[in-house]
């Protein structure tokens, strides 16, 4: 670590530097991120196109009295540097720095966010509370990147700030044209042509200088060039729509001129009323391997090496090339596939369905609710979207997927990576919702793969369903050896048959999707200690299999096994359809605690909560010592 980052421990150090000093400190950061984020992965792209922003933030406003919010949260790292948080030996793991904002953490932290396009409405509300409480001094700064200006939430927000105007409300457009990918849709090539009228500006005065430097000719011709100036103007660029709903705008700023940011941003300091700052940033600066990655200029890494920037352990085959290369396939066969992805193409695997037909995938930006609906439009006309995304993203279309998809039964794939336990990437990342959520949804039809055979076989099943929605959820992560059944009955596989059939206490351990390795395991574990256990994959978990209702008659306990929210989740599913069918069998739930789980790995949070192979032995054997 450079020796002016060591000296700052809070931001009132960092207004102590000189300007002069403000570039070697600024190196200095980027040096020590490209290191820290190398040995621990982590958002390295975005916090090394935001230094010389969250620099100049820091040295105009006054944090925490001032409340800085960002959005997201991933390029918070430069202001956890300066707001006194400069060991990041343990980056985004158990006892160590969040890898976004945590109040847990500091006070200059806010909001804990992931889910983009929520810091305006966050801004707002600060804003207008201030005001409520007579604080006509501190400021409210909102720090927005343009991939999120693309959710719909955000200008809800902005609807409501451009009407109350009486607030110290900055907000801070960091306009890098990416959000993960390139940002895509209207607002863009809106902001494309804001810079493209601050370009036109800088040229007509150079052009001014050189003619009135001619003479009279050349005061001539910048007279009629100047004449042709509002038509040309009018030509270039659209009116501001910023200022068209009434709220102060300034820019476009260089984002890594520190002299013309801290100008830029004391002047909205200074303004009275809500003022945008439309800032221009480099993703990834001043690392070229980030700065040469097209796809998504190091958005997110895992370890690497740092003088090239690549993968200390290359990444193992995994859940979202075998969906990529599956969707692929079954789009050659089906011309109304169609992909929709929420700004996130490359990570949820339509990246090679997208290069084959380029007209068939469509990205809607941080716009999941659209997304949805849209398919639902779609799938009215013919087509039937794949609609692929998170599954801690499927939380902001809860609605469109009920009323508009499922109440209209659409039919609609939903696909969700990283379902379950992320780990690392904190609470709000967590995939645990999505089974819950479904089983509320009439008519919705929840498949759980368990490996690549299984994901592949469940994907054509899904597209196959042409009266209604569809949803498929896998785990992040690398995809484990196949899990071959022994035996099908009646769409559900048979995993594991105990030896010990009319001997022992008869458990039936039902496995959904990921949870099939551990469930195995703990079954092996238990035969050892005298149990006659039975495991079996119910393939798809919604709606719950009758056979599988009448399978429970026959153990003296059954155990479900999710990666999921446990209340209300596939496990209390089937309790609720035994209980109708009045079969009475003990049953015992293995799943998510509800409550918002802590930063550590996903085998350190399953094991807190019993959901390896050696808390599903303690279950059962709990169960049977009362």
């Amino acid at each position: 670590m450079g020796k002016l980052l060591e000296s700052i421990s809070n931001p009132d150090d960092l207004k102590a530097l000189g300007a002069q000093q403000l570039p070697e400190l600024a190196e200095e950061i980027r040096q020590y991120l490209i290191q820290s984020v190398a040995r621990t992965g982590g958002h390295l792209g975005p916090n090394l196109g935001v230094v010389e922003l969250t620099i100049g933030l820091h040295r105009v406003f006054d944090s925490p009295r001032d409340t800085i919010i960002f959005d997201t949260g991933h390029q918070s790292y430069v202001h956890k540097l300066l707001t006194g948080r400069q060991d990041f030996s343990a980056l985004r793991e158990r006892g160590g720095i969040s890898g976004y904002p945590s109040r847990a953490e500091s006070a200059h932290d806010v909001v804990e966010n992931s889910h983009a396009s929520t810091a305006l409405s966050w801004g707002d509300g600060v804003a207008r509370a201030k005001a409520l409480k007579g604080d006509t001094r501190s400021h409210v700064v909102a720090v927005i990147g343009d991939g999120a200006m693309t959710g719909g939430m955000a200008w809800e927000a902005m609807n409501n700030i451009a009407v109350s105007p009486d607030k110290h409300l900055v907000i801070v457009v960091n306009d890098n044209g990416r959000s993960y990918a390139p940002t895509i849709g209207g607002l863009a090539h809106h902001l494309d042509a804001l810079r493209t009228s601050a370009e036109y500006e800088r040229t007509l005065g150079r052009i001014k200088s050189a003619l009135l430097s001619q003479g009279a000719a050349g005061r001539k011709a910048f007279g009629a060039l100047h004449g042709l100036k509002r038509g040309l103007k009018d030509l270039v660029v659209p009116e501001v729509i910023f200022e068209d709903l009434g709220i102060k705008y300034t820019g476009p700023v260089d984002g890594h001129d520190l002299q013309a940011l801290e100008a830029a941003l004391q002047l909205a300091h200074d303004y009275e009323d809500p003022v945008i700052v439309h800032v221009k940033t480099e993703k990834g600066r001043g690392y070229s391997p980030a700065e040469e990655d097209v796809a998504d200029r190091f958005h997110a890494v895992g370890k690497i090496h740092p003088e090239t920037g690549l993968p200390v352990v290359p990444s193992r085959f995994g859940w979202t090339k075998v969906f990529a290369e599956e969707i692929l396939a079954i789009a050659h066969e089906n011309d109304s596939i169609v992909g929709v992805t929420a700004a996130m193409k490359a990570p949820v695997g339509l990246n090679l369905l997208s290069e084959a037909y380029p007209q068939r995938v469509i990205d809607v930006g941080i716009a999941e609710q659209h997304a949805l609906t849209m398919a639902a439009g779609m799938a009215f006309a013919g087509m039937h979207p794949v609609v692929a995304l998170y599954a801690t993203f499927l939380n902001r279309a809860y609605d469109q997927l009920l009323m508009d998809v499922a109440m209209h039964h659409a039919p609609v794939t939903v696909v969700l990576d990283r379902a379950g336990i992320t780990g690392a990437d904190g609470a709000s990342h967590n995939g645990m919702w999505d089974i819950a959520m479904a089983a509320m949804i009439p008519g919705m039809r929840l498949a759980a793969p368990r490996d690549e055979a299984t994901l592949r076989r469940q994907l054509r099943q899904a597209v196959a369903i042409d009266d209604g929605p569809s949803m498929l959820r896998y785990r992040k992560g690398s995809m484990p050896a196949p899990i071959e059944a022994i035996e099908t009955l009646e769409g559900m596989d048979w995993l594991y048959r105990s030896s010990k059939q009319g001997a022992g206490k008869r458990v039936l351990l039902v496995a959904a999707g990921a949870m099939a390795e551990p469930t195995l395991a703990a079954a092996a574990q238990l035969e050892t200690l005298g149990y006659a256990p039975d495991v079996i994959d119910p393939c798809w978990l919604l709606p719950i299999n009758p056979a599988l209702v009448q399978l429970t008659r026959d153990y003296d306990l059954v155990v479900s096994a999710e990666d999921g929210l446990v209340d209300g989740g596939f496990g209390s599913a089937l309790r609720d359809q035994m209980e109708v069918a009045q079969l009475y069998t003990p049953m015992s739930r293995i799943g998510i605690a509800k409550k918002f789980l802590e930063t550590a790995t996903r085998a350190q949070l399953m094991a807190d909560m019993g959901m390896d192979s050696e808390g599903i032995v303690a279950r059962v054997q709990a169960f049977f010592a009362q």
